[in-house]
This record gives C-alpha cells, structure tokens and sequence, in this order.
C-alpha cells in the first residue's frame, strides 16, 4: 500500500513556536500511514508535481505572506482534493492581506479579549482567559468530536470573523464586560470544517501554546481533524 503522504508548511510568527507545535503532531501521522515533508516556506505551493502527491496540508504561518503563484497553488490542491488543516493563528491567522486566502479558509482571527486592565502585567498572559468550548449539535453527530464533551481552557479566547460555508463543530462565547466596549456576548466558532471543491478543511482556534496542544481534548480534535482532512479517494 503506499504511503499518504502529508506536507508540514511552517513558519510566521515565532511566538506561535511552529517548529515544536508540528513537530508534536508528526509521530501520530506516520503512525497512521503518512510519509510526513516539511518545508518552511510556502513557496512549495507552486510545486504543482509536489501538491498532486499531497493528501494532507497542515499549515503553521501565522500572519507572514503569501505570493499570488503560491497562494494559486494552495487553493488549486484544495479544489482538486488535497486537505487542508491547522490550528490557531497558523491558520486562522495567516496571510491577512490575501482576501482569497481568507475566503478558502473561511475565518479570519480579529482579536483576543484580553483581562481586566488592573489585572495586566504587561505580556502575552494578559489574555490569557478562561471559556469554555462548547460542541454544537453538529459537532456531537461529528467523528472529529465523538465521545468528548465541552471542556474549559485557560488561554487566548479567539474572536473570529467567518462565513455560513462552514460547518461549526465547537464555539466559544465572549462574554460581556464593563471593560469591553461590546454590548451583547459574541459567540465565535472555535473548531469548523469546510468543504471546497473536492478538498476538505478544518480549523480549530485553541493551539497558541504548546500546553494547550497537549491537552487532550485540543490533541485530540486536532489530530481526528486532520485525519478527516485528508484526501480519501482519487481524484
């Protein structure tokens, strides 16, 4: 049988630390079936003999850029079958500049509330929040999240701006605060996969640390999510 094969694309932001956040999910793809390839520059999006061999795209580029060849041969591979899939601001995040980018992916990072002012000391702790992430119907029917229920973290609360395409797994509310200038909660979706052309997406907002990419819930909605990502048949 040969090998899926599954290509790492990482790099951006080093505060999102997308070396060691990959290197985490690597054993559990060869351990079911894939030959695994990182490259850290997306220019390996213009390979197009590189792109019709990949099943599975995992993405970690938070915000950097992408060149109009590259970005063309990363929807190309999605349109023709190859997943697609990430967590957090490598690629909820990435490549804001680029509107198609942001449509393929189907939610844009806009910010993370952050504590009360008297409680900031001044570095990326300061929003750091506890919330919940809630399954939603479709989410407890889905096999990225069977068997897990809504489960608490205590890190960066994604706000996400995002369209109907997608199928929301999992959300996060984002309460109302005198601090804030919002007047009614705001419910984000915090795990989503989407359909595009014949390639398949997911994306789940948790990941900023690499404490909470061990927890086993993310863990685990992360590595189910991009198992169903994957191309399943030729195309």
């Amino acid at each position: 049988m040969t090998a899926r094969q599954a290509l790492i694309v990482r790099g951006g932001w080093e505060g999102h630390k997308p070396v060691e956040a990959t290197n985490l999910f690597v054993p559990f793809l060869e351990e079911n079936g894939f030959e695994v390839r990182i490259e850290e520059d997306n220019e390996v999006y213009t390979d197009r003999e590189t792109m019709e061999r990949t099943d599975l795209i995992v993405q970690s580029v938070t915000m950097s850029k992408i060149s109009r060849e590259a970005f063309a041969g990363l929807r190309d591979a999605v349109e023709r079958g190859t997943g697609l899939a990430g967590w957090h601001g490598g690629i909820a995040d990435s490549y804001r500049d680029n509107s198609d980018y942001l449509q393929l992916i189907g939610g844009q990072f806009a910010t993370h509330p952050a504590k009360h002012p008297d409680a900031r000391v001044g570095d990326e702790t300061d929003n750091y929040l506890c919330y919940t992430v809630d399954l939603t119907d479709a989410g407890r029917r889905s096999e990225i999240m069977a068997g897990l229920e809504d489960f608490t973290l205590r890190t960066e609360q994604y706000w996400v701006l995002c369209d109907d395409l997608n199928d929301v797994l999992a959300t996060t509310t984002h309460p109302v605060q005198p601090y804030h200038p919002w007047h009614r909660p705001i419910t984000s979706p915090a795990v989503w996969t989407r359909e595009w052309g014949q390639g398949r997406i997911f994306v789940a907002t948790p990941g900023h640390s690499l404490v909470v990419l061990r927890d086993v819930n993310v863990r685990t909605i992360i590595e189910r999510g991009m198992l169903w990502a994957s191309r399943t048949a030729s195309v």
